[in-house]
């Protein structure tokens, strides 16, 4: 039986550290290796390219486009060594951190059109909430981030800031699919084993309601979990930030695409806010 294995995607940003001990952490848990990505996106590393059709001479343009092709080649060159030493960095980081065997690849193309290729052996992806390109000050998210959320079958873990230990997870429950999957994933796997469990509903409740929180809550206990059961009104976003703040949550875990309140939102709105706006790593299902 092979390996089971973590998928880590690094682009050596100021997240990466914090990644790389996710993606241990999850290592432990799961007995899996890490599998470290980084690609090598053509369209951040070429130069800018000017309009050369103009009034430039024959000769003149023609030198400079020999100049432009050098320069392209030698960045290529560089940007191929400061990829190697990412990954040289992030293996040195994850074996430090006890993980047995890590894996690295450094590939040609945007992140978010090859995950899919790349995710189908994995058991868990990690990804930091911010990249190289994103804007930390008006708080955007990666650009890949929102992409590879949609592109993957598998949960995406994206890592905070800083690694902090976990202690307990709660669960953005809303009676969908996804919801259920994330439900399901925690009974079974041993991920998140140990830990407290909290459902949080947010909206108005019914008999409907109530029967898929109870059945997800006795999935949970009888996989050993002690579980806490939270109903509130309100905005989803504002709920959920304020039920992590006031119980100290560890770990938000939430379904990619949902149903009810949060159908309406999902990547572009409750959970992009949700991963921009909680200080805390965010576990995904689709």
């Amino acid at each position: 039986m092979a390996t089971p294995n973590i998928l880590a995607c690094t682009d050596g940003s100021i997240y990466a550290p914090s990644v790389y001990q996710h993606a241990a952490w999850a290592s432990e848990r799961l007995e899996a290796a890490v599998h470290v990505l980084h690609m090598l996106n053509p369209h951040h590393e070429d130069p800018v390219k000017s309009d050369l059709s103009g009034s430039i001479g024959f000769n003149a343009r023609k030198h400079l486009l020999e100049e432009i092709v050098e320069l392209e080649a030698a960045q290529a060159k560089l940007a191929a060594k400061r990829g190697q030493a990412i990954l040289d960095d992030a293996k040195t980081q994850l074996e430090a951190a006890g993980v047995g065997e890590v894996l690295a690849d450094q590939k040609h193309g945007k992140l978010s059109d090859s995950i899919a290729n790349y995710e189908k052996d994995a058991e868990l992806v990690v990804i930091g909430k911010r990249g190289n390109n994103a804007d930390f000050e008006k708080g955007h998210l990666g650009t890949n981030l929102e992409r590879v959320i949609r592109s993957c079958q598998h949960p995406v873990l994206v890592a905070a800031r800083e690694f902090k230990p976990m202690r307990n997870f709660i669960i953005a429950f809303d009676g969908g699919k996804s919801a259920m999957k994330a439900v399901e994933y925690a009974a079974k796997s041993p991920l998140l084993k140990g830990m407290h469990a909290y459902l949080l509903y947010v909206g108005s409740g019914n008999a409907k309601v109530e029967a898929a929180l109870a059945e997800a809550a006795d999935k949970l206990r009888d996989a050993g979990y002690e579980v806490t059961i939270e109903q509130r009104t309100g905005e989803p976003e504002e709920v959920i930030e304020s039920v992590v703040a006031q119980d100290h949550i560890d770990l938000l875990v939430m379904g990619a695409y949902g149903h009810s309140p949060i159908r309406q939102f999902i990547v572009g709105s409750t959970t992009t806010a949700m991963i921009r706006s909680v200080k805390l790593p965010v576990l995904l299902f689709r």
